[in-house]
């Protein structure tokens, strides 16, 4: 790519890599003309301007010479002492005369620019070069094999570096080792080469190709291999680059081939020894790799020779080129575009005219039409490979699965040059929690081995604090056989204890001789209860008075009947003999119980039957008040969830005993999981803790997750580690208490389950992370919009509504059956279902999606009319119902219609909707009364407004346009037609300011042809809107996009 360029017909010199900012020099070159014919030389300066977009650069200084040069360098000699500013210019002139110039003044405009000069040489100075290590010394070839070292601190005394080679010729180049400062190369136009050795003053190689063909115009050293050089011959039948090496010096090591005319020109480049530049004169100019002789890189030059080439010592991506046409060149080798500086040009040009009538026409001229040029052609290449100066030397990166990937550039030996280095990349795996990975490896063995009540015990045995090992205790006992009875003993209530206890209250007649374990205050006696199923000691109760401990010992109905009735102890006595001689048990008993006699009045109420029975218990249970009587109460009428709720929070373990003792199957984990969520809603620390033991017995996985997350820091790997340790033996416990029914994963477990296996796959165990992930996430989301009839009440236990299945001993259930609906069919589409506002949600295809519950047609009973509650007989006629289903991908609103001379019929279809247990149904009114058509007037669509329409229809008459499918052009008919519903809305102002303003948007968007950003405006639109506003033409419009983005329109 050209950066810059200088119209001069010159030798360059650039300026060394200590000066800044850049500068070119530019000498007048000997046996050369322009196009002027000037027999002038000068020596200007032009500084280098990146930043500035124009070709041209700008002019520093100038001095005018009697000399033309042959060769010019610009050395560093003198700016680290700063005696010279800028370094110091060495020029070779016509009458061997070498000049040295001092930059700085020329650059300040002095007049007295020459620091030295001398007439050493008998001819032209053709070659010239400093010497890298001592920037003093400068080496100057010229006529007869004259080859000097000078000393630019005195040029009186030159020194030369052997005896002249025979026969004597001309010296067209010479050049310093870049790696040993005594050595010094020269080359002949004959083709020979000679290597010096300064410390012995003598020759001590000779190269020379066997052909007698190559004519040297360049030499260069290998900046990095000492031993290696290229030679460059500028013959026609020749026009090779060879590179030698000195120790095996018989035959060049590479031949570089792809110029078709001789090469004028070489330049080796010090930052990257990879690249290597010739021109030549077949017009090109190339870069070279010159250890595998393959061409990286050619630059767009003129159709002129370029006769100098020279990279910039401080910015290694430039260089520059000096043609016989009077131009040098300044490029960039990283590729790019010359359009900006074409436009430019063509900009300049034209303004220079401006609106004039140069030609006295009388006409304006007309804009300036360029040519345009494809896109390739202005285009440049880069490089084939990066150069060395943007290579990085050594770098590391980590990857996914804790991976630590590092790379080093590795520098080639310098014995070993023609080798490619080997580029390795070191792949670590980078472990930082190592107690953490040992303990989920030790989870996952017990995953896979399945012995948990081993991992349990273990986990107790280790555990740090008295709550952490009742947590593993409690954990342990899903996995034994009697888990309740177990649950029991960890709460501190033995079986044995318990029923030792009853026995010794029963042996005192029913008085209370020893204290419970512990001393409620709202359900004294939850510990006292000895559970059906338990034994006694020594004792066995009658089964039919379970329910109250005081009555077990009260006679058998049959024999309170064998008292005999003739005496009466009182009046109430006499009554109660007469109810129940007569069989009025009712009578009986209330006057039992009036005469506070509790126990006849129970016996009696058993004998009377369940119902009477059931009414006598209330009554006692409201006339008595004792320090047990609610814990009675809730064990006869089988009302735990009101124990539950009101109990003193400090005796929370004798609400889940007797929870464990007399909960049905069905109800126990709902109220295990109340119990839980009321301990957790305390302010008191202690008493949250507990809650996780009542949420590890109800088996709700997904509330020990929210409790443990909230009470727990789960920034940190090992707590982390501990919640899912007890969530995965606790889902497990689940699945097996299921029979091996997997449980839905909540939300709020699936994040830490995503967290666990993230943390996890950075740590590499991926094969583990993977086996954690969630694998049921997906639902669908049922909105509601108003429907005709209100839907069936939630069920009227809020327990069930809360919690999940119990899963220790699951009910089996069946659901209920449907109830059959008949009435007349109706034709159309299958009818989708409408959303509800409860929330509720199914999978798809699950039992309460819509294709599960599809009814076929069905007809109606006899007799049996639509229901005339739903509609008044004023709205029945005109009434018209909008039933709308969106799915994921949004359908249409469901509407029959029929067309019959101008009358227009809206049926409803009668369709059956099931969603989470309850049926649902809609449409059931008659045929409207038919509607004279008349002609409508539309108002016009409000002027800023108007850009909608215009640019959804005009992308709609693209895709058109572009489609070909005829399936496609439909979809996009009937999309035209329907945003008619759009603008009906936009003429009425109806839409809210939200939906206009996400409208335009998407219109911008269209515009810009950034259709993936509308169909991202449209899904925040429906979701951030209500949906019956926009239900008719947004789905519309997404049709519209998705067709814009597929053809490309």
């Amino acid at each position: 790519m050209k950066l810059k360029e200088i119209k001069r017909t010159a030798l360059q010199a650039w300026s060394p890599a200590q000066q800044h900012p850049i500068y070119l020099a530019a000498g007048t070159s000997a046996q050369q003309l322009d196009a002027t014919f000037s027999t002038n030389a000068s020596l200007e300066i032009f500084e280098l301007d990146l930043s500035d977009p124009t070709l041209a650069m700008k002019s520093c200084g100038s001095f005018s010479s009697p000399h033309r040069y042959h060769k010019l360098v610009w050395g560093p000699h003198g700016i680290e002492d700063q005696s010279l500013p800028s370094g110091v210019l060495i020029a070779g002139g016509e009458n061997g005369n070498i000049i040295l110039y001092d930059a700085s003044k020329i650059i300040a405009g002095d007049s007295e620019v020459i620091i030295s000069q001398s007439e050493k040489h008998t001819g032209p100075v053709r070659a010239l070069d400093v010497n890298s290590f001592q920037t003093n010394l400068v080496a100057s070839g010229g006529n007869e094999s004259e080859i000097y070292i000078w000393d630019l601190n005195n040029l009186s005394s030159p020194m030369t570096p052997g005896p002249k080679t025979q026969p004597l010729e001309d010296i067209s180049c010479v050049a310093w080792n870049r790696q040993v400062q005594h050595i010094l190369a020269s080359a002949s136009p004959s083709g020979k080469a000679s290597v010096w050795d300064l410390r012995k003053n003598d020759l001590i190689i000779k190269v020379s190709d066997h052909s007698n063909r190559m004519h040297c115009s360049g030499l260069a050293w290998n900046p990095e291999v000492a031993t290696q050089l290229v030679l460059a011959s500028e013959d026609d039948r020749m026009p090779v680059i060879q590179m030698w090496d000195l120790r095996f010096a018989t035959s060049p090591l590479k031949v570089l081939e792809s110029h078709t005319r001789g090469v004028l020109a070489i330049a080796w480049s010090e930052a990257d020894p990879e690249l290597l530049l010739s021109c030549g004169k077949d017009n090109r100019i190339l870069c070279w790799n010159p250890n595998t002789a393959e061409v990286l890189y050619e630059l767009p030059t003129s159709t002129q020779w370029c006769f100098d080439i020279q990279w910039c010592p401080r910015n290694p991506a430039v260089l520059s080129a000096a043609a016989f046409d009077g131009h040098i060149s300044i490029y960039s080798i990283m590729g790019g575009s010359n359009d900006n500086a074409i436009t430019l040009q063509a900009e300049q040009l034209s303004s220079s005219f401006g609106n004039m009538d140069p030609f006295g026409t009388g006409k304006m001229l007309p804009p300036l039409q360029l040519p345009q040029t494809a896109t390739s052609q202005s285009t440049v290449t880069p490089l084939k490979k990066p150069p060395k100066w943007i290579r990085r030397p050594v770098g590391a990166s980590f990857a996914f699965g804790g991976k630590l990937v590092t790379l080093d550039n590795i520098k080639p030996a310098a014995q070993q040059p023609q080798q490619t280095a080997a580029h390795v990349v070191h792949i670590s795996q980078v472990v930082t929690e190592t107690d953490f990975l040992d303990r989920s490896n030790q989870l996952q063995v017990t995953l896979t081995a399945g012995n948990f009540h081993e991992y349990c015990q273990n986990k107790t045995e280790a555990a740090q604090s008295e709550f952490e090992k009742t947590v593993w205790s409690f954990l342990k006992v899903n996995f034994e056989e009697d888990a309740r009875g177990n649950y029991l003993e960890l709460l501190g209530y033995k079986k044995e204890e318990l029923a030792l206890k009853v026995f010794l209250c029963l042996d005192q007649n029913l008085q209370s001789v020893n204290a419970p374990l512990h001393e409620p205050t709202i359900i004294p006696g939850a510990r006292t209860q000895k559970p059906e199923s338990q034994p006694s000691v020594g004792f066995t109760p009658p089964s039919m008075s379970r329910h109250l401990q005081w009555t077990l010992l009260v006679l058998n109905l049959n024999f309170v009947l064998m008292i005999p009735c003739l005496l009466f102890a009182s009046d109430i006595d006499g009554l109660i003999t007469q109810a129940l001689l007569t069989g009025d048990y009712e009578a009986a008993v209330n006057l039992c119980l009036h005469d506070n006699r509790m126990a006849d009045g129970i016996i009696l109420a058993i004998a009377g039957g369940p119902e009477l029975l059931a009414k006598t218990q209330k009554k006692y249970f409201t006339k008595t008040q004792s320090k047990i009587s609610k814990l009675i109460s809730a064990v006869v009428m089988k009302d735990w969830l009101d124990i539950l709720e009101t109990c003193d929070l400090q005796n929370w373990k004798e609400a889940l005993a007797a929870v464990m003792t007399y909960a049905k199957p069905e109800e126990f984990s709902s109220l295990c999981g109340l119990l839980g969520s009321r301990l957790e809603a305390t302010e008191d620390m202690a008493l949250q803790a507990q809650a996780c033991l009542c949420y590890i017995c109800a088996g709700t996985v997904e509330q020990l997750v929210a409790y443990w997350a909230k009470a727990q820091d789960s920034s940190s790997p090992l707590a982390l580690q501990e919640l899912v340790e007890k969530v995965v033996v606790l889902q497990r416990a689940v699945l097996r208490a299921q029979g091996g029914v997997s449980p839905d994963m909540g939300a709020l477990l699936a994040v830490k389950m995503n967290q666990y296996a993230s943390l996890l796959a950075s740590q590499g165990s991926l094969q583990t992370a993977i086996s954690y992930l969630p694998t049921n996430t997906q639902q669908v989301t049922i909105y509601s919009s108003s429907l005709a009839s209100p839907l069936p009440p939630p069920p009227s236990s809020a327990a069930a509504a809360v919690y999940p299945p119990q899963f220790m001993h699951p009910a089996s259930s069946q659901p209920a059956a449907p109830p059959v609906i008949s009435g007349p069919p109706q034709g159309g589409q299958p009818f989708s279902p409408p959303p509800l506002s409860s929330g509720v949600s199914f999978q798809h295809g699950g039992p309460g999606s819509p294709t599960a519950y599809l009814p076929p047609p069905v007809a109606r009973a006899s007799g049996i009319q639509t229901e005339p509650a739903l509609f008044p007989a004023s709205q029945r006629t005109g009434l018209v119902s909008y039933i709308y289903w969106r799915h994921t991908t949004g359908q249409k609103p469901f509407l029959l219609a029929k067309k019959n001379s101008n009358v227009v019929k809206y049926y409803y279809n009668l369709k059956q909707l099931h969603v989470s247990g309850f049926t649902l149904f809609c449409g059931l009114s008659q045929p409207l009364q038919s509607i004279p058509s008349e002609k409508i007037t539309k108002k016009p669509i409000p002027e800023e407004h108007m850009v909608l329409k215009t640019t959804f229809e005009g992308l709609i008459q693209k895709c058109l346009a572009a489609a070909s499918d005829p399936q496609t052009k439909r979809k996009l008919d009937d999309a035209h037609k329907r945003l008619e519903y759009l603008y009906d809305k936009l003429r009425e102002q109806t839409l809210s300011p939200a939906i206009v303003g996400g409208l335009h948007s998407m219109a911008r968007s269209i515009e810009c042809r950034c259709y993936t950003d509308g169909l991202n405006i449209h899904t925040h639109i429906v979701s951030s809107s209500n949906f019956s506003e926009t239900s008719a033409f947004m789905p519309v419009l997404k049709v519209v996009l998705t067709q814009a983005n597929k053809l490309a329109v």
